[in-house]
């Protein structure tokens, strides 16, 4: 009998131990989930979830060539006329002060149209009325479009059309505008 009442206290020890530790191995685990998931400090907005970062190119001030600028933008305003919209922020002009935009003050975007990876690009005349005397600023002006636009993976060259037509543009310069543009580095 004496035997049967430690065996039986040797069991409920051993129970009451297994139950114990499947008791604290749960709570780890729970503490284990809650310590993985992030919790921000400060929660995040859904406009401020629908911003991307694009990047644009404008001239250095002192300088005589393009360089980059990254902008946080609106996803939604993107998605509507991506080619448009980031013209027109070239048109606007930097964030930066110490770069400016090459492109004429009045110069309007009338229609853009991806064609393959090629984005068509048709521009009011003040583009080419309007354009700087210097061969370099052309250039620049011509590669501030180009090289934003090519920063979409979906765009690999860029061509102009002024008023709804091909020009040569700034053929003195060695610029034609009929030929289709890729990045410059």
């Amino acid at each position: 009998m004496h035997k049967k009442i430690i065996f039986i206290i040797f069991l409920v020890v051993c129970l009451g131990m297994l139950g114990y530790m499947i008791f604290i191995n749960n709570i780890l685990d729970k503490n284990e989930e809650i310590i993985s998931e992030y919790v921000p400090e400060v929660e995040i907005s859904d406009n401020e979830l629908r911003k991307t970062i694009v990047t644009l190119y404008f001239k250095e001030k002192d300088q005589k060539n393009i360089k980059s600028e990254a902008r946080l933008v609106d996803s939604k305003e993107l998605l509507r006329e991506p080619y448009k919209v980031l013209i027109g922020m070239l048109v606007e002009g930097p964030k930066d002060s110490k770069l400016e935009t090459v492109i004429p003050e009045n110069t309007k975007v009338l229609k853009t149209e991806l064609k393959g990876s090629t984005v068509i690009i048709d521009l009011s005349e003040e583009f080419i009325n309007q354009a700087p005397e210097e061969e370099i600023e052309k250039s620049n002006m011509i590669y501030s479009i180009v090289n934003t636009l090519t920063e979409l993976k979906e765009v690999d060259s860029v061509k102009f059309l002024i008023n709804g037509e091909e020009v040569n543009g700034f053929d003195e310069d060695g610029i034609n505008l009929t030929s289709e543009f890729v990045r410059k580095n």
